[in-house]
């Protein structure tokens, strides 16, 4: 694969009744290159199974044009989180703490049925991280993506992508200003756009510098 092979970004539209989500507020102030090598962003729906399909879709028609992704990046948000985290492990497991937007509920379900229990993200999680800390911004290492729809994206592109080149991973951001405001917990964590958009900015240098030297 070309070492400058693109990453496919992909980011989520809101849910849970909110007008917005933290992950789209940040992909939008992310570059469309980074060092050379193109960011392709796509938004993709809050339902289980129908976002990851959304996501290799749109791998999968790049590979056929000739221009592979590198890597599958999923950004989705995360409230009482306070730093920017790169996720360690998607679960094959699914869990809606609320309805998708599809309305789906599912309680203890497999992403795909008959697979791995759990999958490691390939796409360095903790180099990414420690690129965010090494900025000086906010950010950890996060062992879990959780059981819901993010978990759901990491999930399916692992197994999707698992003997492929294709590099696959995902970064969850907390919540905005404006958004904990709006929920009126006045102790839920937040961070602002631009510095969370930094510090994925940041993360994806990481990964596409240490793909360079992997693909």
């Amino acid at each position: 694969m070309d070492h400058k092979a693109p990453i496919l970004l992909t980011f989520f539209e809101p849910f849970g009744g909110e007008t917005e989500n933290a992950a789209a507020l940040a992909a939008a102030l992310l570059p469309d290159e980074i060092d050379g090598r193109e960011i392709v962003k796509l938004e993709l729906p809050v339902t289980f199974g129908g976002g990851a399909s959304v996501a290799i879709k749109k791998a999968e028609s790049m590979a056929e044009k000739g221009a592979a992704p590198a890597a599958v990046i999923g950004l989705g948000q995360a409230a009482g989180r306070s730093k920017v985290t790169p996720e360690m492990v998607g679960i094959n497991l699914r869990i809606a703490r609320i309805p998708d937007n599809a309305g789906a509920a599912p309680d203890h379900e497999p992403v795909v049925p008959g697979g791995p229990d759990a999958l490691f993200a390939t796409a360095c999680p903790k180099e990414a991280a420690a690129a965010i800390k090494k900025a000086g911004l906010p950010g950890e290492l996060s062992l879990s993506a959780g059981a819901y729809v993010c978990n759901d994206l990491l999930y399916s592109l692992l197994y999707r992508f698992k003997n492929s080149s294709t590099r696959a991973g995902f970064i969850h951001v907390p919540v905005t200003p404006q958004q904990a405001a709006k929920s009126g917990n006045g102790s839920l964590p937040s961070l602002h756009s631009e510095t969370a958009a930094k510090a994925v900015l940041e993360a994806l240098r990481a990964i596409s510098g240490l793909l360079n030297g992997i693909l």
